[in-house]
């Protein structure tokens, strides 16, 4: 009795393998572990203690995988999105003037709405208003965003006062490690290496200690792990919850994490042939978005690294458990993160952000009424440094186009209306400039 319990509050099938489903968990938590490094660095640089996070990463991605292997009953793997964490800090932080504890609170609503969404219809509709163009070209442009962050961090791009950009110096022991660790990231990715990028970014660590690129930190953060993660935890700032700018900020982390999410989570209970559980899966992401705005960390999402797992034999949520204790092992080893320097994480985001634009696949590029819009937010979001200000572009342009050459009714109602609020953004800005 006890043991049907078990395997029915994790989903496991009459015909799932138990064993197979802790490697698949296994190789998932390895696949995966490269992110709390990498997100702990781009919230860092929103102002947050760089120990600080980590533990909310983890604590996020620990607590997304839980809800996920008892609520979604799948092997999919929530962390902290790769894409929509640079949204919170170079959008929401930089180019919105939010403090960080006030993107927090923005992380929260969002939330609060997904979950409305996913526990009612309103993800379909939601989803529809939306031109498939639109939404994939908002997965390129943040690829391409990604990918000239990783560029600038690894110092391949350096600042140039009359071209704005230039190649970097190759003299420079930063730029040498970070070519070498690209180049070995893409060799192993491609050669579909178990942990490819972990190990791409181990080997580009020692390699910039050994060629001086890198120095051990000076400012070491002593105590346990967990000292100064209070001034992090549930730190939500809501004074501008009233405020435009914020309620802004809400709508597009929404549209952003419901359609990455829906697309996600709908090819990866496909592809464990189990499409029944979309729902339950959708619902206990939402809700761990909710916790990662309390945790101290930017939206979560279902990881593509999921495939990993799901390929190795994952189909319940038992791979997903496994990969959530694993994450909490994870807290043994925060220390020795903070020696991970800038030359070893940039060119994992310039491999995330070439896997992003793959969805440029998935786009009609015939119609010159769906090529533009699109083209827009794909250049506009890397070119103006804005996620906002890309999509911007091409939301007011659809419906134009549309309009000018008699395809007017082509255009969801509800997508007017976010083109009018997109212009009304621009109208703000330039008032208060």
């Amino acid at each position: 009795m006890k043991s049907n319990f078990w395997r029915d509050s994790v989903g496991l099938a009459p015909g799932d393998n138990w064993k197979r489903e802790w490697a698949a968990g296994i190789l998932s938590y390895f696949a995966s572990v490269y992110i709390v490094m990498v997100n702990a660095a781009i919230l860092h640089d929103a102002g947050m203690p760089l120990r600080a996070g980590m533990v909310a990463t983890l604590l996020t991605a620990i607590t997304g995988c839980l809800l996920m292997a008892f609520g979604g009953k799948t092997p999919i793997i929530v962390v902290p999105g790769m894409g929509i964490n640079a949204f919170f800090t170079y959008t929401l932080v930089h180019s919105m003037k939010l403090d960080w504890r006030e993107a927090l609170a923005v992380v929260v609503v969002t939330g609060v709405l997904f979950a409305i969404v996913a526990f009612t219809s309103l993800y379909r509709i939601l989803s529809d208003a939306i031109p498939h163009n639109l939404q994939h070209a908002i997965t390129v442009g943040i690829g391409l965003f990604l990918t000239f962050i990783g560029l600038q961090k690894s110092g391949i791009v350096i600042a140039h006062a009359t071209t704005f950009v230039a190649i970097g110096h190759f003299s420079d022991p930063a730029v040498i490690t970070s070519v070498v660790t690209l180049l070995l990231a893409l060799v192993l990715f491609i050669r579909g290496t178990r942990g490819g990028l972990l190990i791409s970014m181990l080997a580009g660590t020692g390699l910039a200690y050994l060629l001086g690129a890198a120095h051990a930190p000076e400012n070491t953060e002593s105590g346990h792990v967990f000292s100064g993660y209070g001034d992090v935890f549930a730190s939500m700032e809501w004074s501008g919850f009233i405020s435009l700018v914020f309620w802004i900020a809400v709508f597009l982390l929404l549209l952003i994490v419901v359609f990455e999410n829906i697309g996600l989570i709908s090819s990866q209970t496909l592809m464990i042939g189990r499409p029944e559980r979309f729902k339950s899966s959708l619902r206990a992401l939402s809700v761990a978005n909710i916790a990662a705005g309390l945790f101290g960390s930017s939206p979560v999402v279902a990881a593509a690294e999921s495939t990993a797992g799901i390929a190795a034999g994952g189909r319940s949520g038992l791979t997903s458990l496994v990969t959530g204790l694993l994450f909490g092992a994870t807290f043994l080893f925060i220390p020795l993160l903070a020696y991970v320097p800038d030359s070893a994480i940039a060119p994992i985001l310039i491999v995330i952000g070439g896997l992003m634009v793959q969805s440029v696949r998935e786009m009609d590029l015939s119609d010159m009424t769906e090529l533009f819009p699109a083209f827009l937010i794909m250049v506009m979001i890397p070119f103006t440094y804005s996620i906002v200000d890309g999509m911007a572009f091409g939301f007011i342009t659809y419906p134009v186009v549309k309009l000018a050459t008699g395809k007017g009714k082509d255009v969801p109602p509800a997508l007017y209306g976010i083109a009018g609020l997109f212009v009304a953004n621009f109208v703000l800005h330039a008032l208060m400039g």
